[in-house]
């Protein structure tokens, strides 16, 4: 039937007969209706229905609507959905899964009214809508929420560890917070923050590495192979511990590991160090778990580069430049604890000073360059033969001095003697009619009550027992008490 348009040319609706107006609105409805019994078997559907879950009418038909749900769907309508209905008359909004015809599976939202007609039996009318583009967005929004949290707790414990990092003066409680921050952020049984020194094995320098405290640099394990490649190294379980380091799943067995990971400490890109996380179960850390390790890493590894600068800054600060000895401000800084232990406990101590003879040479005839491969293979020399607890330092020139602490005359002459003949040994670069020799003066002081004596007076001593040495014939030793 057509419909009449109106005096505008518009179609009236309404001058369509009702029951074929009514019946398309049910059959092309923007959602799917049912009408079934009070215990769900299907007894109308309109065609939005069958379209919606890709059934044939004559499939939907008879069938129940818990034979058309999804497993974990049915559990639902059996305990929530159909109680509900049967007790408050309707459910509203109810999420629930349909199995279509093709084998996919279609998110819907369901409303279901229970009628009561004057005549005839009770039954349910339902609505079902599509709810996949909802589905997809919740599922979008609860990801996105997930990944705030996982960046707001990345923050929090980036600024937690940068805290603790900056109040770190050395390295020792640097990589002892590292180690917390990474055990606490990750869950992890064990860590270990491994630092490397020129060519010596990986050192554990907090922490606990459950494998060993030290590792070889050429190992074929995790620690190493991260200062080798710069680049962090996981390791799931134990089968692919084997993959990719043969023998080391035996080692994680026997100490209880299941898998582990490790990244680089990296300072101006070249490693420092490793941080090391163990796990006692299999673990695969995602991508954004491994980012906050090495970002962890990078926070530490700043921290670390600014230690040992500060390090150097102070030992540049101590020491002599050319020959790596402790310069002038060490050796009054020592002197004076090594002369107030003495007499402290009534020890003696002894200051041995020394003045090369035929260093000017050397330097008038070869050169300054020359004179200072000869200071540097002096000091080395005398390195060898002071004793441990010695402090040798360069006094300025080519005048040392050596404060042994606990010594009297006996043990000073004896080290006066190893230097004397140490700086008698021939010369790298400097040639064999060029020789040294020692002029050394030695100031023993034995403390009394009564009878203190100053520092300076004391390297004074030493100073002027080494020229009486030089007047009286250099290459020998005297030695005066004070």
């Amino acid at each position: 039937m057509t419909p009449h348009p109106d005096s505008r040319g518009i179609a009236d609706p309404t001058s369509t007969a009702p029951e074929e107006s009514l019946e398309d609105l049910y059959e092309h409805a923007p959602c799917g209706y049912l009408t079934s019994t009070l215990d769900g078997t299907v007894l109308r559907a309109n065609s939005t229905f069958c379209n919606l879950i890709g059934r044939e009418r004559g499939d939907v038909l008879g069938a129940s609507l818990e034979s058309m749900l999804t497993v974990g769907s049915r559990l639902f309508y059996q305990t929530r959905y159909l109680p509900t209905l049967r007790l408050n008359g309707e459910v509203r909004e109810a999420v629930l899964e349909l199995e279509r015809g093709d084998g996919g599976t279609l998110p819907s939202l369901v409303t279901s009214m229970v009628v009561e007609p004057s005549v005839g039996a009770a039954f349910v009318r339902t609505a079902v809508f599509d709810a996949t583009g909802r589905r997809d967005y919740e599922r979008e929004l609860l990801e996105s929420r997930r990944a705030a949290e996982r960046s707001e707790a990345r923050v929090r414990v980036l600024q937690a560890a940068s805290a603790s990092f900056g109040a770190a003066a050395t390295e020792e409680s640097l990589a002892s917070a590292l180690v917390g921050a990474a055990r606490d952020a990750f869950d992890a049984g064990s860590a270990a923050v491994l630092l490397a020194t020129g060519s010596a094995p990986l050192q554990v320098k907090a922490g606990t590495r459950a494998l060993g405290p030290t590792v070889a640099r050429i190992a074929a394990e995790p620690e190493p192979e991260v200062m080798r490649s710069a680049e962090a190294v996981t390791v799931s379980n134990l089968e692919d511990a084997e993959r990719q380091f043969p023998g080391l799943a035996e080692r994680m067995r026997a100490a209880r590991l299941e898998s582990l990971s490790a990244v680089p400490l990296l300072v101006d890109e070249v490693p420092a160090g490793v941080l090391a996380c163990y796990f006692g179960r299999q673990r695969t850390l995602d991508e954004d778990a491994l980012e906050l390790q090495e970002s962890l890493a990078r926070l530490a590894a700043q921290v670390l580069q600014r230690i040992r600068l500060q390090a150097e800054l102070t030992r540049m600060a101590l020491h002599d430049q050319l020959t790596g000895l402790a310069n002038r401000s060490m050796l009054q800084t020592r002197l004076v604890q090594v002369l107030a232990s003495a007499e402290r406990y009534g020890r003696p101590m002894a200051v041995v000073f020394l003045d090369l003879d035929g260093f000017k040479r050397i330097n008038d005839k070869l050169g300054h360059g020359i004179g200072d491969v000869a200071l540097r293979d002096v000091a080395h020399a005398l390195q060898r033969v002071v004793r441990v607890s010695d402090t040798l330092a360069r006094f300025g020139g080519d005048e040392f001095v050596v404060v042994c602490e606990d010594a009297g005359e006996s043990d000073a002459r004896t080290v006066a003697e190893r230097v004397r003949q140490a700086v008698e040994l021939p010369l790298h670069g400097v040639p064999s009619a060029f020789t040294l020799t020692a002029s050394i003066g030695i100031a023993v002081h034995n403390p009394r009550a009564g009878r203190a004596i100053s520092a300076e007076k004391l390297l004074t001593a030493a100073d002027e027992a080494q020229y009486e040495s030089k007047r009286a014939g250099k290459n020998r030793v005297t030695v005066v008490s004070v």
